[in-house]
């Protein structure tokens, strides 16, 4: 899949959303920080790559009450999240 297709920059869109949502909350960046073996300077680095908008994805979709309280903020239904992660998986 293209970089540049509309589902890697919906997810990228939807990754940084993601990524300001885990900021906002002290227990979610560190648990960011650890599941991503990075340190913050590290971690704002690879925010910049492509594929980090499906790391942040999987991140969020990995534990429900992250999942539940990321979608009530973005006023999404969980489901749209999980289904722009599996396009992103399928090259769609």
């Amino acid at each position: 899949m293209s970089e540049n297709s509309p589902a890697a920059a919906e997810v990228a869109e939807l990754g940084a959303r993601g990524l300001a949502f885990i900021a906002g909350r002290p227990d979610l960046t560190a648990a960011l920080l650890e599941a991503s073996g990075a340190d913050p300077a590290s971690l704002r680095r690879m925010a910049g790559q492509p594929e980090f908008g499906g790391f942040v994805l999987d991140f969020l979709l990995a534990d429900d009450r992250r999942l539940l309280d990321f979608a009530a903020a973005e006023g999404l239904a969980p489901e749209a999240i999980m289904h722009a992660r599996a396009r992103l998986e399928a090259g769609l």
